[in-house]
Protein backbone atom coordinates (compact mmCIF):
# COMPACT_ATOMS: atom_id res chain seq x y z
CA UNK A 1 0.00 0.00 0.00
CA UNK A 2 2.99 2.24 0.66
CA UNK A 3 6.76 2.67 0.82
CA UNK A 4 9.10 3.28 2.90
CA UNK A 5 12.55 5.52 1.77
CA UNK A 6 14.67 8.01 3.55
CA UNK A 7 18.36 9.19 4.28
CA UNK A 8 19.53 7.92 8.01
CA UNK A 9 19.89 11.72 9.03
CA UNK A 10 16.51 12.62 8.46
CA UNK A 11 14.99 10.52 11.26
CA UNK A 12 18.11 11.65 13.47
CA UNK A 13 17.14 15.22 12.77
CA UNK A 14 13.72 14.93 13.76
CA UNK A 15 14.25 13.26 16.58
CA UNK A 16 17.15 15.88 17.82
CA UNK A 17 14.74 18.85 17.21
CA UNK A 18 11.91 17.51 18.58
CA UNK A 19 14.00 16.70 21.96
CA UNK A 20 15.50 20.29 21.89
CA UNK A 21 12.56 21.91 21.24
CA UNK A 22 10.35 20.25 23.30
CA UNK A 23 6.68 20.36 24.11
CA UNK A 24 6.92 24.35 24.30
CA UNK A 25 8.69 24.06 20.73
CA UNK A 26 5.90 21.63 19.19
CA UNK A 27 3.10 24.16 20.47
CA UNK A 28 5.01 26.97 18.48
CA UNK A 29 5.38 24.57 15.37
CA UNK A 30 1.42 23.77 16.02
CA UNK A 31 0.53 27.52 15.31
CA UNK A 32 3.15 27.81 12.94
CA UNK A 33 2.13 24.88 10.74
CA UNK A 34 -1.53 27.34 10.50
CA UNK A 35 0.25 29.70 8.03
CA UNK A 36 0.36 26.87 5.37
CA UNK A 37 -3.49 25.57 5.96
CA UNK A 38 -6.68 26.39 4.24
CA UNK A 39 -8.73 28.52 6.87
CA UNK A 40 -5.57 30.94 7.20
CA UNK A 41 -5.22 30.60 3.13
CA UNK A 42 -8.66 31.24 2.43
CA UNK A 43 -8.55 34.21 4.55
CA UNK A 44 -5.61 35.80 2.78
CA UNK A 45 -6.94 34.74 -0.69
CA UNK A 46 -10.01 36.12 0.40
CA UNK A 47 -8.47 39.76 1.29
CA UNK A 48 -6.84 40.10 -1.63
CA UNK A 49 -9.68 38.59 -3.99
CA UNK A 50 -12.57 40.21 -1.97
CA UNK A 51 -10.79 43.37 -1.04
CA UNK A 52 -7.73 44.27 -2.45
CA UNK A 53 -7.04 43.58 -6.05
CA UNK A 54 -9.81 40.93 -7.67
CA UNK A 55 -6.88 40.34 -10.75
CA UNK A 56 -4.37 39.73 -8.41
CA UNK A 57 -6.52 36.78 -6.01
CA UNK A 58 -7.64 35.06 -9.73
CA UNK A 59 -3.54 35.20 -10.55
CA UNK A 60 -2.66 34.00 -6.53
CA UNK A 61 -6.16 31.50 -6.87
CA UNK A 62 -5.49 29.96 -9.51
CA UNK A 63 -1.61 29.19 -8.91
CA UNK A 64 -2.75 28.12 -5.59
CA UNK A 65 -5.20 25.37 -7.07
CA UNK A 66 -3.21 23.78 -9.15
CA UNK A 67 -0.82 23.28 -6.51
CA UNK A 68 -2.99 21.98 -4.50
CA UNK A 69 -4.02 18.99 -7.34
CA UNK A 70 -0.25 19.27 -8.74
CA UNK A 71 0.63 17.62 -4.53
CA UNK A 72 -1.23 14.67 -4.20
CA UNK A 73 -1.21 13.49 -7.96
CA UNK A 74 2.69 13.42 -6.94
CA UNK A 75 2.38 11.69 -3.54
CA UNK A 76 0.12 9.20 -4.91
CA UNK A 77 3.31 7.94 -7.32
CA UNK A 78 5.61 7.73 -4.42
CA UNK A 79 3.36 6.60 -1.79
CA UNK A 80 5.78 7.39 1.11
CA UNK A 81 4.62 6.70 4.44
CA UNK A 82 4.80 9.56 7.16
CA UNK A 83 8.05 9.03 9.41
CA UNK A 84 6.11 8.55 12.07
CA UNK A 85 4.78 5.78 10.94
CA UNK A 86 8.23 4.28 10.04
CA UNK A 87 10.14 5.40 12.94
CA UNK A 88 8.77 4.82 16.13
CA UNK A 89 10.89 7.55 18.18
CA UNK A 90 9.51 9.86 16.13
CA UNK A 91 6.58 11.31 17.90
CA UNK A 92 3.50 12.89 15.96
CA UNK A 93 2.73 16.30 17.70
CA UNK A 94 -0.19 17.05 14.87
CA UNK A 95 -1.63 14.45 12.53
CA UNK A 96 -2.73 15.86 9.51
CA UNK A 97 -6.42 14.41 9.81
CA UNK A 98 -8.45 13.29 13.20
CA UNK A 99 -8.86 9.12 13.10
CA UNK A 100 -6.27 6.30 12.72
CA UNK A 101 -2.82 7.95 12.57
CA UNK A 102 -1.46 5.13 10.78
CA UNK A 103 -3.50 5.22 7.94
CA UNK A 104 -2.20 6.71 5.19
CA UNK A 105 -5.25 6.93 2.71
CA UNK A 106 -7.05 8.91 5.03
CA UNK A 107 -3.89 10.92 6.56
CA UNK A 108 -2.67 11.21 3.13
CA UNK A 109 1.02 10.22 2.26
CA UNK A 110 4.49 12.15 2.98
CA UNK A 111 6.50 13.08 -0.31
CA UNK A 112 6.25 15.95 -0.83
CA UNK A 113 4.62 18.17 2.23
CA UNK A 114 1.43 19.82 0.90
CA UNK A 115 1.48 22.09 3.94
CA UNK A 116 4.77 23.42 2.44
CA UNK A 117 4.02 23.30 -0.83
CA UNK A 118 0.63 24.92 -0.76
CA UNK A 119 2.31 27.83 1.21
CA UNK A 120 5.21 27.79 -1.01
CA UNK A 121 2.56 27.99 -3.85
CA UNK A 122 1.01 31.18 -2.33
CA UNK A 123 3.38 32.91 -0.81
CA UNK A 124 5.78 32.41 -3.90
CA UNK A 125 3.01 34.09 -5.72
CA UNK A 126 2.92 37.43 -3.92
CA UNK A 127 6.06 39.00 -4.62
CA UNK A 128 5.91 37.44 -8.06
CA UNK A 129 2.65 39.98 -9.02
CA UNK A 130 2.74 42.11 -6.27
CA UNK A 131 6.88 43.18 -6.97
CA UNK A 132 7.46 44.62 -3.60
CA UNK A 133 10.56 43.72 -1.65
CA UNK A 134 8.51 43.10 1.55
CA UNK A 135 6.05 40.57 -0.53
CA UNK A 136 10.00 39.10 -0.82
CA UNK A 137 10.39 38.89 2.27
CA UNK A 138 7.33 37.13 3.05
CA UNK A 139 7.27 35.03 0.09
CA UNK A 140 10.63 33.45 1.87
CA UNK A 141 9.94 33.48 5.32
CA UNK A 142 6.75 31.70 5.56
CA UNK A 143 7.19 28.62 3.44
CA UNK A 144 10.68 28.00 5.53
CA UNK A 145 8.92 28.64 8.54
CA UNK A 146 5.98 26.01 7.49
CA UNK A 147 8.43 23.43 5.76
CA UNK A 148 10.46 23.35 9.35
CA UNK A 149 7.91 23.24 11.59
CA UNK A 150 6.34 19.95 9.45
CA UNK A 151 9.15 18.32 10.39
CA UNK A 152 9.51 18.94 14.18
CA UNK A 153 5.52 17.65 13.76
CA UNK A 154 6.67 14.70 13.01
CA UNK A 155 4.52 14.66 9.91
CA UNK A 156 6.93 14.99 7.35
CA UNK A 157 10.29 14.00 6.57
CA UNK A 158 13.26 17.07 5.65
CA UNK A 159 13.22 15.89 1.97
CA UNK A 160 9.25 15.92 2.16
CA UNK A 161 9.98 19.87 2.72
CA UNK A 162 12.62 20.50 0.45
CA UNK A 163 10.11 18.66 -2.53
CA UNK A 164 7.50 20.72 -1.02
CA UNK A 165 9.51 24.10 -1.70
CA UNK A 166 10.69 23.11 -5.52
CA UNK A 167 7.38 21.61 -6.34
CA UNK A 168 5.75 25.26 -4.90
CA UNK A 169 7.97 27.23 -7.07
CA UNK A 170 7.61 25.21 -9.91
CA UNK A 171 3.77 25.66 -9.80
CA UNK A 172 4.54 29.36 -9.79
CA UNK A 173 6.83 29.13 -12.20
CA UNK A 174 4.17 27.62 -15.09
CA UNK A 175 1.55 28.92 -14.04
CA UNK A 176 2.72 32.46 -14.49
CA UNK A 177 4.17 31.41 -17.73
CA UNK A 178 0.48 29.91 -18.49
CA UNK A 179 -1.65 32.67 -17.40
CA UNK A 180 0.36 35.11 -19.37
CA UNK A 181 0.43 33.26 -22.60
CA UNK A 182 -3.19 31.98 -22.42
CA UNK A 183 -5.22 34.97 -22.09
CA UNK A 184 -8.72 33.09 -22.34
CA UNK A 185 -9.52 31.90 -18.73
CA UNK A 186 -11.71 28.89 -19.78
CA UNK A 187 -8.57 27.75 -22.22
CA UNK A 188 -6.52 27.92 -19.54
CA UNK A 189 -8.78 26.30 -16.99
CA UNK A 190 -9.79 23.40 -19.48
CA UNK A 191 -6.13 23.05 -20.13
CA UNK A 192 -5.38 22.63 -16.32
CA UNK A 193 -8.23 20.23 -15.90
CA UNK A 194 -7.07 18.10 -18.77
CA UNK A 195 -3.72 17.75 -17.30
CA UNK A 196 -4.62 17.48 -13.94
CA UNK A 197 -7.80 14.94 -14.55
CA UNK A 198 -5.63 11.80 -14.85
CA UNK A 199 -5.11 11.71 -10.88
CA UNK A 200 -8.57 10.54 -10.84
CA UNK A 201 -7.69 7.27 -12.88
CA UNK A 202 -4.98 6.15 -10.34
CA UNK A 203 -4.91 8.39 -6.95
CA UNK A 204 -6.23 6.75 -3.80
CA UNK A 205 -5.76 8.85 -1.17
CA UNK A 206 -8.82 11.83 -0.53
CA UNK A 207 -6.40 14.68 -0.56
CA UNK A 208 -6.87 14.43 -4.37
CA UNK A 209 -10.22 14.67 -4.54
CA UNK A 210 -10.67 16.91 -2.10
CA UNK A 211 -8.26 19.57 -3.99
CA UNK A 212 -9.56 18.15 -7.32
CA UNK A 213 -13.20 19.66 -6.39
CA UNK A 214 -11.89 22.83 -5.12
CA UNK A 215 -9.98 23.61 -8.11
CA UNK A 216 -12.99 23.26 -10.88
CA UNK A 217 -14.73 25.09 -7.91
CA UNK A 218 -12.18 27.93 -7.86
CA UNK A 219 -12.21 27.88 -12.04
CA UNK A 220 -16.07 28.35 -12.32
CA UNK A 221 -16.64 30.76 -10.07
CA UNK A 222 -13.70 32.88 -11.71
CA UNK A 223 -16.21 32.70 -14.72
CA UNK A 224 -19.35 33.24 -12.91
CA UNK A 225 -18.45 36.12 -10.72
CA UNK A 226 -16.39 37.80 -14.58
CA UNK A 227 -20.28 37.35 -16.32
CA UNK A 228 -23.07 37.53 -13.51
CA UNK A 229 -21.31 39.22 -10.40
CA UNK A 230 -18.25 41.96 -11.39
CA UNK A 231 -18.15 43.20 -7.77
CA UNK A 232 -15.60 46.06 -7.17
CA UNK A 233 -12.77 45.87 -4.80
CA UNK A 234 -12.35 48.20 -1.49
CA UNK A 235 -9.62 50.09 0.14
CA UNK A 236 -12.68 50.64 3.69
CA UNK A 237 -11.13 49.01 6.30
CA UNK A 238 -14.22 48.29 8.18
CA UNK A 239 -15.65 46.90 4.93
CA UNK A 240 -12.56 44.50 4.16
CA UNK A 241 -12.95 43.59 7.74
CA UNK A 242 -16.53 42.36 6.74
CA UNK A 243 -16.04 41.16 3.91
CA UNK A 244 -13.07 38.90 4.72
CA UNK A 245 -14.84 37.38 8.27
CA UNK A 246 -17.91 37.10 6.37
CA UNK A 247 -16.13 35.20 3.41
CA UNK A 248 -14.25 33.13 6.25
CA UNK A 249 -17.48 32.34 8.06
CA UNK A 250 -19.57 31.11 5.02
CA UNK A 251 -16.69 29.16 3.93
CA UNK A 252 -16.65 27.15 7.55
CA UNK A 253 -20.38 27.25 7.78
CA UNK A 254 -20.92 25.54 4.09
CA UNK A 255 -18.26 23.02 4.82
CA UNK A 256 -20.85 22.00 7.70
CA UNK A 257 -23.48 22.21 5.88
CA UNK A 258 -22.41 20.52 2.76
CA UNK A 259 -20.55 17.87 5.27
CA UNK A 260 -23.75 16.81 6.65
CA UNK A 261 -25.72 16.42 3.30
CA UNK A 262 -22.94 14.74 2.19
CA UNK A 263 -22.23 12.49 4.88
CA UNK A 264 -25.94 11.26 4.43
CA UNK A 265 -25.18 9.42 0.89
CA UNK A 266 -23.37 6.06 1.39
CA UNK A 267 -22.60 4.81 -1.98
CA UNK A 268 -19.25 3.51 -1.38
CA UNK A 269 -19.03 3.91 -5.34
CA UNK A 270 -19.06 7.17 -5.76
CA UNK A 271 -17.43 8.63 -3.01
CA UNK A 272 -14.66 10.06 -4.34
CA UNK A 273 -17.15 11.47 -6.87
CA UNK A 274 -19.02 13.10 -4.07
CA UNK A 275 -16.09 14.41 -2.81
CA UNK A 276 -14.89 16.23 -5.94
CA UNK A 277 -18.92 17.65 -5.99
CA UNK A 278 -19.08 19.10 -2.10
CA UNK A 279 -15.71 20.42 -2.39
CA UNK A 280 -16.80 21.73 -5.87
CA UNK A 281 -19.65 23.57 -4.31
CA UNK A 282 -17.86 24.84 -1.21
CA UNK A 283 -15.60 26.65 -3.35
CA UNK A 284 -17.96 28.37 -6.29
CA UNK A 285 -20.14 29.25 -3.58
CA UNK A 286 -17.59 30.76 -1.22
CA UNK A 287 -15.67 32.47 -4.74
CA UNK A 288 -18.26 32.93 -6.50
CA UNK A 289 -21.61 33.55 -5.24
CA UNK A 290 -20.73 34.80 -1.64
CA UNK A 291 -19.37 38.44 -3.84
CA UNK A 292 -23.15 39.02 -4.90
CA UNK A 293 -24.04 40.28 -1.57
CA UNK A 294 -21.11 42.87 -1.96
CA UNK A 295 -23.97 45.07 -3.94
CA UNK A 296 -25.02 46.42 -1.05
CA UNK A 297 -22.57 48.67 -0.58
CA UNK A 298 -23.56 50.50 2.77
CA UNK A 299 -22.40 47.04 4.33
CA UNK A 300 -19.72 45.64 2.07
Amino acid sequence: MGNTFYFNWEPALMVWLQNLLGEAGATIATLVTMLGEETVMVAILGFIYWCYDKKFGVYVGTNLMVGLVANPMIKNVFLRYRPYMVHPEVKCFKPVHEGDLYDPLLQGYSFPSGHTSNSSTMYFSLPVYGKKKWLVIIGIIIPFLVGLSRVCLGVHYPTDVMAGWLLGAVVVAVMTFLQKKILVKWKLYLLTTVLTVPGCFYCTSNDYFTCFGMMLGFFASSLFEEKYVQFENTKDVKKSIIRVVGGLAVFLGANVILKTIFGLISVEELANVLRVIRYGILVFFTMGMYPMIFRFKKIF
